[in-house]
């Protein structure tokens, strides 16, 4: 492994958003938790025989986006288990664990125990669901010496200052808890060589930069870790010459790997000071395929695998058959792109919503003939659609929420259609909109600026060659057609890669987008064809949209002048979440063999 650091070093994996996520779609990143178990084990065999240490870290976010959680019920049933067997040394929670009390009582009750103490909330409460009272969720930090060469780290493990959770769960702001008797109390203490933070936070906010200020203010000359997460791309950050933070992507798409040499051994007998040079700190971003592993420990498919790896994706496999994920409900005749394909275009997966699906589903039969305007955020859209089979695990992939549809009826149209400009933020704001509502795109905001065009339909397809990123493989590389993929440009700038892609064109799409349906001249549903929404303006339409954006849309009405509130919304087609609507939709019309 080229930034793997083999002398007086504290190396460490990283994931985040791992959501198990739907792997088989794309070889470019087909490692699943049992490969990257095996990976850790190995690493970690290495790490011994060479007196370093490795760490494995999890920043949340391990629920939603694939059918092994979402189709299974209770949610979760074999994930939890599945994820428990990965031997991670620091864990904390992501947001998408907290917007169900289920699935934050599911954290409590299941995750936390698994974890053994390492499992960290320093900024999280919850209410116990036995006794009522308002408890953390788990131990605030943690203070531990690595195995072999006893450096003392003391960890955190916090989440952004985030307001959507459910109601028995309390999420303290980070600038409010740095100021906690406890915190002050525990970065005081002097027996530390290294401060490692877990955070499902972005690198440069204001949540990290405050963690980071309250410690320089005790702590000027130690080391600071950062493990980031949230906001979907691959991001090294520097703080100071002994401070920096590493993001490791999305999906599970990407491993990521920090070293740090020259640190500090308070916890030995024998111990050494980093006074005579400052630690050096080095990341890498592993594509997370069998490839990468091989390379990065030198083995290959016979002597990679551990048992326990092994044993770890039969469990998986088991698992997709219980739950029936290759059951097929259609064929999908393209790829359809989030962010790979601009907005409006017949590559989009929200312009196919918008023109095909929604105009022929939407309907609910105590309003079906009263026409409607449907609003929904890009962000509620998770991944791409891939030509070929569309299954039970693709569904969960594209649309795992359980969001179902509310809506207000007779709104005037000439209100309800500058909606979209508003919450498209398109005009002066004056209230701010959720970082979730729009789909994001996986590359920092350097890397986009820097990325070119490429062929979008070659990505993750297989008759193109993965190259490692080593010094040996620059002739290689000439002779061999890349697949396309991260071409990341972060604070270091462009060398974090293991593997050389071409670069992909991403586009940014807006947060909210709609369909007109069932206006005066328009055909009737079942007559409808792609793109023949329109038709003459209504006076009046039933406004409809996500229950996720409720808040959102009752906000921009009051910025219009009207007094909408939540008394005034109801169910729409009530029960049915968008990923029964696209589900049914692919089944009824795309049919036929892949």
């Amino acid at each position: 492994m080229a930034c793997w650091a083999s002398s007086r070093a504290c190396n460490s994996l990283y994931t985040w958003n791992i959501f198990f996520a739907d792997l088989y779609n794309r070889p470019s990143y087909s490692g699943d938790w049992g490969d990257y178990i095996s990976f850790a084990e190995r690493l970690r065999e290495k790490a011994d025989r060479e007196g370093t240490d490795l760490l494995v870290i999890d920043t949340g976010d391990r629920i939603e986006g694939n059918g092994l959680y979402d189709a299974s019920e209770p949610k979760g049933k074999y994930t939890q288990d599945i994820h428990r067997e990965q031997d991670v040394d620091v864990i904390c929670i992501g947001n998408h664990e907290l917007y169900k009390k289920t699935s934050s009582e599911n954290e409590y009750l299941t995750t936390v125990p698994n974890f053994h103490g390492n499992y960290l909330a320093s900024n999280l409460d919850i209410l116990d669901p036995k006794s009522g009272e308002r408890v953390p969720l788990g131990p605030r930090f943690r203070k531990f010496t690595t195995k072999n060469q006893g450096i003392r780290i003391l960890a955190f493990g916090f989440l952004f200052d985030f307001t959507g959770n459910a109601n028995n769960s309390f999420v303290e702001a980070v600038e409010k808890t740095v100021q906690q008797t406890w915190f002050l109390e525990a970065i005081h203490g002097r027996d530390i060589d290294l401060f490692l933070i877990a955070g499902h936070i972005p690198l440069n906010s204001p949540e990290f930069n405050a963690i980071f200020k309250a410690i320089r203010q005790v702590r000027w000359d130690t080391p600071i870790q950062f493990f980031g997460g949230h906001t979907h791309i691959r991001d090294y950050f520097k703080y100071d010459s002994i401070a920096y933070g590493l993001e490791s992507g999305r999906y599970m798409e990407t491993i990521g790997f920090m070293s740090i040499t020259g640190l500090s051994t308070g916890g030995t007998p024998n111990p050494r000071s980093t006074s005579l040079a400052a630690p050096d700190f080095a990341r890498r971003y592993i594509d997370n395929n069998l490839y990468s592993f091989h390379q990065h420990t030198s083995l290959n498919s016979s002597t990679f695998p551990t048992p326990h790896g092994r044993n770890v994706s039969a469990m998986i496999t088991s698992a997709r058959k219980s739950l029936k994920l290759d059951h097929r409900f259609g064929c999908a005749p393209t790829d359809l792109w989030t962010n790979r394909a601009p907005f409006p275009s017949e590559n989009s997966i929200f312009t196919w919503l918008q023109d095909q699906v929604f105009p022929t589903t939407i309907s609910d039969p105590a309003r079906k003939d009263v026409p409607r305007l449907l609003i929904v955020n890009t962000g509620g859209i998770r991944f791409d659609i891939f030509k070929g089979p569309f299954t039970i695990d693709t569904i969960y992939t594209v649309s795992p929420f359980t969001s179902e549809f509310r809506y207000i009826k007779d709104v005037p149209y000439p209100t309800a259609k500058k909606l979209l400009t508003i919450l498209n933020q398109e005009v002066p704001q004056i209230f701010d909109l959720p970082y979730d509502l729009a789909a994001r795109i996986p590359v920092s905001p350097r890397s986009s600026e820097s990325s070119t065009s490429s062929n979008t339909h070659n990505l993750f397809r297989q008759d193109t060659k993965q190259i490692a990123l080593a010094p040996s493989s620059s002739s290689d590389s000439e002779k061999q057609p890349l697949t396309p993929g991260y071409t990341t440009h972060d604070f270091l700038g462009s060398d974090g890669d293991d593997t050389i892609h071409t670069p992909i064109e991403f586009y940014r799409v807006p947060n909210v987008f709609q369909s007109r349906i069932g206006f005066p001249g328009t055909a009737p549903p079942a007559d409808l064809e792609a793109g023949s929404t329109e038709g003459e303006d209504p006076e009046t339409v039933d406004l409809v949209y996500v229950d996720f954006i409720q808040r959102y849309v009752l906000l921009a009405l009051k910025f219009l002048g009207t007094d909408y509130d939540e008394g005034d919304t109801e169910a729409y087609m009530e029960g049915r979440t968008m990923t029964e609507v696209i589900s049914g939709w692919v089944e009824a019309n795309w049919k036929g063999q892949c």
